[in-house]
Formats: C-alpha cells, structure tokens, sequence
C-alpha cells in the first residue's frame, strides 16, 4: 500500500475521557475530523471538528478512522459498517485496549477490502490525551504504521512499532497489568506503613526518591489518592479487564502468569464491591479498608 496520499480528512469514534481530547488534538493540528458518539459531547467543538451522525458517516471519505472504544465487543460491533464505508486505501486504527486474537481477525476482515488495519492502544491517561504526550504502542505492518504515524504523533510523544497487527494490544495489556499490580503494591505497603505509624505522605516521597517508585507511586498516589480526588479519568473496570487480557493472552502461549492471575483476583474483588463506576485509584481505598 506504498504510495498513498497523505491523511487530510479522519474519522473518529469514540468520544469518552481519552477521545475528546485526542479527536480535538487532530482537529487543532489542521486535519479534518468527522467524530461519532452515541452521546455527544456537550460545548463549543474545536474549528475543524464535526460531529457525524454514524460510525459509517464518520468514515465516509476519511483517509484513517480512529476507534477510541472500551472495548473489543464494541470494536467488532462497528468494524463490518466502517469496512463498508471506507475506501480502499484508507486505514483503521484501533486506539483503544482490545484483545490482541480479536484483532488480528479485524485486521484479516479489513486487508479483504483494502483497508490497511494498526492497533495503536496508548498510556498516558487524560492529561497525556490533551497535552499529546502519550505514549503509542503500534501494532500493524510497517508501511501501515508509517502510513498512520503522522497522525500519531500529534497524539503521542512516543510511538513504538511493538511488531504485526496485534502487538500494540498485547504490548498495552501487559503494561497495564504491570500498572495495576503496582498500583495494588503500593496500596498495601502503604496500609502496613500505616498500621505501624508511618505518614502515607512521607512514605511516597521517600519510596520515589528510592528504588520503590514507580508510576503509581510518581503520579497517581500524590495526585489522585493522598488529594483523596480519585478521579484519574481510567475506570477500574477497565483496568481490570486489560489485566484480565493480559492474563489469558499469557496462558493462550503457555506462560500463565501466576502473580498476574492474583493480581486479577484481586482487583476483581474490588470491582465487584466498589461497582463499575469505580475509579482506577479507588484500588488504594479498598485495600486500604479491606
């Protein structure tokens, strides 16, 4: 698919915390964004950014669509209507955290009508989508990945070709179980701090001075659990269920992962009694209590 013009028009779909900002990004770098929600957002849109009617009219016309949905279910629900409106040429790419099997065969689905297919999942939350600092893990043939990668990189400050179609899904769930089994960590040896005497404050600034920091406790626990806000934008139901991929993906290659699938558990037990409108930190309150 060498050879191809450069993207001018995009469609985008998904206009949740992490699709606002990045469809606005697109929007305010020049290119022309045709966005779709089933609910849509409410103010002034940014010049260039227009709202569609469909996930089909989003992709009528647009060199690349971006999908910024929860989840894979909801990905292959659009997929079939985005392949019949898109041109052959054009390129979809699956920014949000999907299972990495399932996309492999969206991407056969999409190779079918010449539609080049880049799993493109990123980290970086809120505060990177709106100041384009995320970072890009991309999945998907080179010259796709290049094709696309203008416009990854007004929303992302890194972007890394993980490897084939699938590999930016796999390489972003296995982070992500990374990230909430420190986020898990850190809450525990914070509890026992606590228990024994210990300042949580005191404790996080001296761990992030030493070899214990990590980003959990750089960044969420000063920001988003000792402020008692817990409002990081990343539910903690879907966090669990990136862990959850990146579990079984382990075990569908022979390596099950047996801190992982504790880990899982874990967060399993406090989804199920914190509800599903739990943020990501509200982790740290739960361990704290149980």
């Amino acid at each position: 698919m060498s050879g191809r013009a450069p993207i001018r028009t995009v469609g985008f779909v998904g206009l949740g915390n992490m699709g606002r900002p990045m469809s606005r990004r697109l929007a305010e770098a020049g290119l022309r964004v045709r966005a779709h929600d089933p609910v849509p957002p409410s103010g002034d849109l940014p010049d260039g950014l227009v709202l569609a009617a469909s996930p089909a009219d989003a992709a009528r016309g647009a060199g690349a669509v971006v999908l910024m949905l929860p989840d894979s279910d909801i990905v292959e629900g659009v997929v079939d209507g985005l392949l019949d409106a898109l041109d052959p040429g054009s390129a979809l790419i699956d920014m949000g955290s999907s299972r990495p099997l399932s996309t492999r065969k969206l991407a056969a689905r999409a190779a079918e009508r010449g539609v080049a297919f880049v799993d493109a999942p990123v980290s970086g939350g809120v505060k990177g989508a709106g100041g384009g600092t995320l970072t890009v893990m991309a999945g998907g043939a080179a010259a796709d990945v290049e094709h696309v990668r203008p416009l990854l990189d007004v929303l992302g400050r890194t972007v890394v070709h993980a490897g084939g179609v699938g590999a930016g899904h796999a390489l972003k769930a296995f982070n992500n179980l990374l990230s909430a089994s420190h986020l898990l960590a850190t809450a525990e040896v914070v509890r026992a701090g606590s228990r024994f005497g210990l300042d949580p404050a005191v404790m996080i600034e001296a761990i992030n001075a030493s070899s214990g920091r990590c980003a959990s406790t750089e960044v969420k626990w000063p920001d988003f659990v000792l402020t008692g806000r817990h409002d990081s934008g990343f539910g903690l139901s879907l966090m669990l269920k990136d862990m959850r991929i990146a579990a079984e993906l382990a075990e569908a290659q022979g390596e099950p992962l047996a801190f992982g699938r504790a880990a899982v558990d874990l967060w399993a037990a406090a989804a199920e009694d914190l509800g599903p409108d739990a943020d990501q930190t509200d982790i740290a309150r739960w361990r704290g209590r149980a």
